[in-house]
Formats: structure tokens, sequence, C-alpha cells
């Protein structure tokens, strides 16, 4: 196991648990079968983000593979819109017509598909036990686990373009007033200072969520009394600095022009080639520039999201997507021996063979290879001195539906920080309470 991986497992056993797209299916019972040949298992996925499908289709091959009896089979044409993803999955879930496997998040967003009603629970499976225990409480409910990891973790913060840095001569910042200040540089020198890609909707979200360890640095207990209702967004000083550094980004005219129709893959090249300074993104989009900018890969570095003490800079930890199954699947047995495959060094294998490195690894024995691109590597200074947290949403089943909606319109001047962070605040009451979480 890599000492990422290590540092990892170290710090889910300290008692702190550490993207994206929500993909769906389409019809209950997988692939057709023929009595004399293998299974075939229908894997079904959306096609938003292109890392995911060259991680299933990877992992798909390698199966294959290695074996005779069960065929996999990706089915990557569901809606590339996350909240149309999102109605889909519910939907197929409830009526019962989600093929064999389907692709989706990790933490708080599983609780709201009812997993011990709707879900194969693999809780007894041997494999289970190769999994990192902070992975197993982001994919479990008291009576079940139900999903193994399709990616790596990886920290979520802000992409920066190095050739600028060294250029402008700028430093990179451990305060958020060093990062405004770096940023007001970049808009002097003529560039773009803050890319957003608000057509893709759920990148609104990436300055609120990865500001988490900030909060968390501030109070390491503030996860449960947020679930407890004993503490918000908006009346709590460091919190709402997740909504209102969005309004310091507008109110900044840092932005790129077409901030509102830009998609994910105009933002990373824009941080990739130098048009912008900075992109807020999770790491897992590392591969993404690998894939289509192979000469930019060295060209964007990564830092957290800074808060308002140096000494203190840390970074957010993302859980990975994982492989499920509905628990009607006509072919529960096939479908966990590919779940094992996954969860195993083989399946590992195939992740780092489609993506390169991007995160720390979540299955035993599996490892990251030494020469690790500029985004990973900026990491691991965040894992050595334990200046890491998980997002909320792995440490909270609370996490209002709207937030993507509330972001795009602080982040587009359409209301202010502290509104959002009220309105987000009511959201996530009542999705509470549709939980029927105790205190809400």
């Amino acid at each position: 196991m890599s000492a990422v991986s290590r540092r990892s497992r170290a710090f889910a056993a300290a008692g702190v648990i550490t993207a994206f797209t929500v993909l769906v299916g389409c019809s209950a019972g997988g692939g057709d079968d023929d009595a004399d040949g293998p299974v075939t298992l229908e894997w079904f996925q959306g096609s938003g983000v292109e890392t995911n499908i060259a991680t299933a289709e990877a992992l798909a091959d390698a199966f294959n593979a290695s074996q005779s009896d069960v065929v996999v089979e990706i089915d990557a044409s569901g809606p590339s819109d996350s909240a149309e993803l999102d109605n889909l999955m519910k939907t197929r879930l409830a009526t019962n017509e989600m093929p064999d496997m389907f692709w989706y998040n990790s933490g708080s967003l599983l609780q709201a598909l009812n997993p011990d009603q709707t879900m194969l629970n693999i809780a007894d499976e041997d494999f289970v036990a190769n999994l990192d225990p902070a992975w197993i409480s982001a994919v479990s409910t008291a009576d079940g686990v139900f999903g193994v990891p399709v990616q790596t973790a990886g920290g979520g913060g802000i992409f920066y373009n190095i050739p600028m840095y060294e250029e402008l001569g700028l430093e990179v910042p451990t305060t958020w007033d060093e990062f405004l200040a770096n940023s007001d540089a970049i808009k002097a020198a003529g560039y773009t200072a803050v890319e957003q890609t608000y057509g893709d909707s759920w990148t609104s979200q990436i300055i609120t969520l990865a500001d988490f360890y900030n909060i968390w640095a501030s109070d390491n207990e503030w996860a449960e009394q947020y679930t407890a209702n004993e503490v918000n967004f908006a009346d709590d000083p460091v919190a709402v600095q997740s909504f209102t550094k969005l309004q310091d980004i507008y109110d900044g005219g840092y932005l790129n022009e077409d901030f509102a129709s830009a998609l994910l893959n105009d933002g990373l090249e824009a941080v990739a080639t130098g048009e912008a300074g900075h992109y807020p993104m999770l790491g897992f989009a590392q591969a993404t520039i690998a894939t289509n900018w192979p000469e930019h890969v060295e060209d964007v570095g990564f830092f957290g999201i800074p808060g308002d003490s140096a000494e203190d800079a840390g970074m957010t930890i993302w859980m990975p997507p994982a492989l499920y199954a509905p628990a009607n699947t006509e072919h529960p047995d096939e479908v966990k021996q590919f779940m094992a495959f996954v969860a195993s060094p083989a399946g590992c294998d195939a992740i780092t063979e489609a993506l390169g490195a991007t995160g720390a690894y979540l299955v035993e024995g599996c490892t990251v290879p030494e020469e690790a691109p500029r985004i990973v590597a900026d990491f691991a200074p965040y894992f050595d001195s334990g200046k890491i947290a998980p997002a909320l949403e792995f440490l909270s089943p609370v996490k209002g539906p709207n937030l993507m909606q509330i972001d795009v319109e602080i982040g587009s001047g359409v209301r202010d920080g502290q509104s959002g962070a009220e309105l987000y605040d009511a959201d996530a009451a009542k999705q509470a309470q549709q939980l029927g979480l105790p205190g809400w």
C-alpha cells in the first residue's frame, strides 16, 4: 500500500471519515443472456464526465479479459446533467427498473436513495474486508454496505496555472486574502483570474464544499453539531465564508466572460493552457487534463481553499463514486464477482491504467505510481501534515439538494453570500426533516 493510502487509513482510524456525477439506469434485469454462454451485466452511467466513462470501460475490459463466465457491458447514455441524473436514479430504483449495476456518489446523497430497501447489500462478502474503513462508512447504513470504490480519494480546492504564477512572481496563497491579492494581480495582467463553469452547474459547489476543512479546523465537532441542528452556515462566522467567498470572486471581477455557459472541460482547458490563473475543482479532473492536454499536465498545480489562518491551511478530501447494484438484480452472484474484481489490486491497476495517478486508493494492496502528476503530488503535504478533513457530506447525512442552484446565484451576483447561506440552511432543514433526523 502506498504512503498516501497508509495515511488515509490512519486518518480514518483516528475517527475522521475521509464528485459527483450521478449515473443511473434505464431497464431492469441487465443484459440478455444466452443459456449456454456467459452472463451479461449492464453497468449504466451518465455521459457527463469523460473520466468516469473511461474508468468504467477500463474496469469492464480488464474483468472481461480475466474470465469467461461474465461479460460486463457499459451503457453511458444517461443524461449529462447531474440534476436530471439524480431524479432518474430515484425513479429507476423506486420502480425496479435499474440495470444490474450503476454508478453513483458515496456519502450523504446515497442515503436519500433508501439503500436498505433498493440496493444489493454486500456487507457479508469477503472482499469488503479489503476496503478502507473510511470508505465503508461512506457507503453504509446501520444495516448494510452497498458499494465498492471506482476511483481514488483526493482533494478539492483550486487548480492553478504554474507558469502564470511564475511569470507574475506569485506564491501559493495560504489565506483567503492572499488568494484575492493573487487574483487581483492576475486580473491586472490581463488574464482571467478565476474560471467558473456554471453551464455544468455542479461545479458551482466546489468553493462551498471544499471550504469545509476551514470549518472543521475551527471546530472538529462542527459536523456532529450540524447533524443535530445545533449550528448552521448562516450564523457561524467561519461557515458562512463558504458562501461569501463565491461573492468575493464575483465582486472582484475575476470571472471569465462566459462563466454562465462554460462547461467543465472549458474550465480545465483554461487553467491548463494559461487562459485562467485559477479554477476551483476536485482532484479527479486531473485525469481529464492528462488525457486532453497532456503537454500541460505539469503546468497545473493545486492548493486547498484558503481560510483566515496560514498556520491552519489545509485540504478537504472527497471519497470517490461507487459501483452499486439494485436489490432486484437478476444476477447477484455475478455482480458480486465483478465487485470483488473492482475491489482488488487488479481493479486498481485497471483504474491507474485508464486515469494515471489521481489520488489515494481505498483498497488493501493497491499502490499509487511513484511518478505522480503535479496535482496529485501537491496533495502530499496536506496528508503528511495531517491538515486534511473529509467533505461534510461524508460526516453528515444533511445536504440540501439545491446547493448548486444557490451557489450559481451567488457566483453570478444574483444574491449575496449571506442570503445564500440562509437559503441553503432552509433547504438543508427540509432534507433533514425528510430523513427524520432528531432535532429538526
